[in-house]
């Protein structure tokens, strides 16, 4: 990682920085088997105001992603949140890669390899870029969305900006209530840390992860001989009849069933073009904080707020529209945190999660700034969902790509040899 010149001035800064983690998975952190620990910032000598500048190049990629809205310009309408401080300024988008070029090795340890995005950018194309089976230099534009980082990652071989609405997780309700009648406030913990924390250790990313997989299962046999929409819901009904699935009850309105529709990819003549048999669903996943409504207890924005982003219960589906990539609020003095982590999975068929990779980088590309350059990292599962402060909550998102798209090969090498 890039060494800083500048030494870290708070003692638990909460930034994750959009990288895999070095802790214990959610589900064993909750249940006392390993210790949850600080931040990627803290870790890597990041300081405040990168962290404010990471979140604002967040929140410009979130604002610049919209449909229509071209990738260099920012709309004149956007609010304060969405302005980008003249200091993060300094981003830049990676130069081209020959297109014959491979790869050099990754730096691998602990269940992540890691490497610099002009590196990542030459395996994209030798692995990742192939359209109807030709490898493809990645263009000006895919590069300009790749620069943002975390999110730049699944942006580009998602294609459209991720709006995260066909979100699944899984909360067990049974353990929230037990670990609420029957355990105990910490040392010095407050009524609303415990229980933001408690809400923390009931989502288990591994069983949300396999009900996202479950579904793009499901969705992908409906896609198979379905050349119209029509075809396509009535066949997906019929699968989910088949596995006697709680979405065949949702709304015909739900995001469930109008997914493929307000995919972009779906409508353009160099993707789907109306065919869902020419499209496939693939999965990424974003962390982020559950304390996100700026008129609620200032101590919910602070520890979390149990009762946000929980899944149906019965489907899985998270309700993400109050969604908003607002960060973590400062308990402390010095304290700041990161708005989100995204995680690109794509359609990979190993069964055993924790065999799958999840690649994501650590921040902007700024490589004449104090901050460096851009890292990308490609993790194992455990190391994906780890758990950090910065986040308290893991949704799994399908989305739908061409078929003629390999963003998301059905196996993906961690690093390179």
């Amino acid at each position: 990682m890039y060494k800083r010149r500048r030494f870290l001035a708070f003692a638990t800064v909460g930034a994750v920085i959009c990288t895999a983690g070095f802790t214990p998975s959610v589900s064993q952190a909750a249940s006392g088997d390993g210790v949850e620990k600080g931040s990627y910032a803290e870790t890597h000598d990041l300081t405040a105001d990168d962290v404010k500048n990471i979140n604002a190049l967040n929140d410009r990629a979130l604002a610049l992603g919209q449909p229509g809205k071209p990738s260099a310009e920012l709309s004149p309408s956007t609010g304060a949140p969405f302005r980008t401080p003249d200091s993060a300024d300094d981003r830049e988008t990676p130069p081209a890669e020959p297109l014959d070029r491979m790869p050099d090795a990754y730096r691998a340890y602990g269940g992540r390899a890691t490497t610099v995005v002009n590196n990542y950018i030459r395996k994209w194309q030798q692995v990742y870029s192939h359209r109807d089976g030709k490898r493809q230099q990645m263009t000006e534009e895919q590069r300009e969305q790749l620069s943002y980082g975390c999110v730049g990652v699944t942006w580009v071989n998602s294609g459209p900006y991720p709006t995260n609405k066909l979100a699944f997780a899984f909360f067990d309700e049974n353990k929230y209530k037990n670990d609420l009648n029957n355990t105990s406030p910490r040392p010095n913990e407050t009524r609303a840390e415990f229980e933001g924390r408690i809400a923390k250790g009931s989502f288990d990313e591994g069983k949300g992860f396999k009900r996202a997989r479950d579904v793009a299962s499901i969705m992908n046999k409906a896609l198979e001989k379905s050349h119209d929409e029509g075809a396509y819901v009535d066949n997906l009904k019929t699968e989910l009849t088949k596995n006697n699935d709680a979405l065949l009850h949702e709304d015909s309105r739900s995001n469930f069933y109008s997914a493929l529709r307000n995919t972009p990819s779906f409508k353009e003549r160099n993707g789907g073009n109306y065919d869902p048999s020419k499209m496939k669903a693939v999965i990424y996943s974003k962390h982020y904080w559950s304390g996100q409504d700026q008129r609620g207890p200032s101590d919910k924005r602070k520890y979390g707020d149990p009762e946000a982003f929980r899944p149906d219960q019965g489907t899985g589906l998270v309700d993400m529209s109050k969604d908003r990539s607002i960060p973590r609020s400062p308990a402390k003095p010095g304290e700041s945190w990161v708005n989100f982590d995204y995680g690109w999975f794509g359609a990979q068929t190993a069964a055993d999660a924790d065999k799958t990779t999840w690649t994501h980088g650590d921040h902007y590309h700024a490589p004449n700034s104090d901050l460096g350059p851009m890292h990308v990292h490609e993790s194992t599962f455990r190391k994906w969902s780890a758990g950090y402060a910065d986040f308290d909550r893991g949704s799994y998102v399908i989305t739908f790509i061409p078929k003629s798209w390999n963003t998301a090969p059905a196996e993906v090498q961690q690093g390179w040899s």
